[in-house]
């Protein structure tokens, strides 16, 4: 007999909204996750702010955890007596060039803006899922674009002394999927400015699978409500698109960043194995496709099959899924196996792209 769940009760902390012993499953795209002591809700920039500097500085993001959209986290179950703050503060404001997001605004929100308005430049970074403050933690990118392109500003909260500034993108150190915000708990993002192209241009064209699909030069630039169009096609194709009905879409997205390797490694790589390896130009090095180390290490789409309560998704092969009744731990073991797979085969280590709290690889 399934025994219903107690009322939640709620009151309020610095003026935000508590909740208290709330599942943070829900709150994620994996849907795993602890039960949070408490849930402070900011629908406000200024309420964030308020939360932030009363709560304690410096506590381990074990017991104290700013949430926002979810998508690039893996919380481990077993948190205890944890403070969930989470980010829904959702402003998206259009001066001229520059759009503004506040940092609880849905990615793919501020994307559908941009358009509106006639601003291009984000249209290929369409359909990923989150929140628009988590994007330059880990300089979000796709299919040729990176939000390091279009970021002129970053608001920022520190944490160890409630200061409240803007900081341009050179003090933050953008790098692939990278920036020095990606490992600070000191530093929160309340809100995002991008200054974007008016003419009416999408962004140039770089990614083979993009212009193919648009049937375009690449470099070209065209109209960016078809590279919209196009990208979305894309992402559905490999479940990269949130569908609560389709559990290849219950994931952080790509479990893991494609790796730089240096140019003998890939020369050793080449020789070791039949056909091509696809590769790109990388500033210290050449990059390699993770899905591509991941397949070709033995480790297929849909693995280790559907009997499986985490498993690999059956369109993408860098996506670790939920099958519905996966724990942290389950999503946490699949990836180490695959991580310890390519390291075996390649000699290859690929890193996570997620942030892991509670735990490790």
């Amino acid at each position: 007999m399934t025994l219903p769940l107690p009322p939640v009760v709620s009151s309020q902390f610095a003026g935000a909204s508590v909740q208290y012993d709330v599942p943070l499953a829900a709150l994620t795209t994996l849907r795993v996750g602890p039960v949070a002591r408490r849930l402070i809700t900011c629908d406000t920039t200024e309420k964030l702010i308020a939360v932030l500097r009363e709560l304690p500085a410096g506590v381990p993001a074990e017991k104290t955890l700013v949430l926002a959209g979810g998508s690039n986290v893996v919380i481990a179950d077993d948190l205890t007596d944890l403070t969930a703050v989470q980010v829904a503060n959702t402003e998206i404001t259009v001066e001229g060039d520059v759009l503004r997001a506040e940092a609880g605004a849905l990615w793919d929100d501020v994307v559908v803006t941009s358009l509106a308005y006639g601003l291009c430049g984000l249209e290929c970074l369409s359909g990923i899922p989150g929140s628009a403050g988590a994007t330059p933690v880990q300089n979000v990118g796709a299919y040729g674009a990176e939000v390091a392109d279009t970021i002129s500003r970053v608001r920022l909260l520190d944490r160890r002394t409630g200061a409240d500034r803007w900081v341009s993108p050179s003090a933050l150190g953008f790098g692939y999927r990278q920036s020095v915000l990606r490992n600070s708990k000191d530093s929160v993002v309340l809100e995002v400015e991008f200054t974007l192209d008016v003419e009416g241009r999408s962004a140039p064209l770089r990614y083979g699978e993009l212009t193919t699909a648009l049937d375009a030069e690449p470099g070209s630039q065209v109209d960016p409500t078809l590279v919209r169009e196009a990208v979305l096609t894309l992402r559905t194709r490999k479940g990269m698109v949130l569908d609560p009905e389709d559990h290849d879409t219950w994931s952080v997205g790509s479990f893991f960043t494609n790796p730089v390797v240096t140019p003998d490694v890939f020369e050793r790589l080449r020789s070791e194995v039949d056909g091509p390896v696809p590769n790109y130009p990388a500033p210290n090095g050449v990059k390699l496709a993770a899905g591509w180390l991941v397949e070709h290490a033995g480790f297929a789409k849909g693995y280790p099959g559907e009997a499986a309560a985490a498993r690999l998704s059956t369109k993408h092969a860098l996506a670790v899924t939920n099958r519905g009744a996966a724990t942290t731990a389950d999503v946490i073991a699949l990836a180490r196996t695959v991580r310890d797979g390519v390291r075996s085969r390649f000699g290859i280590d690929i890193t996570p792209e997620p942030i892991l709290i509670g735990g490790a690889l």
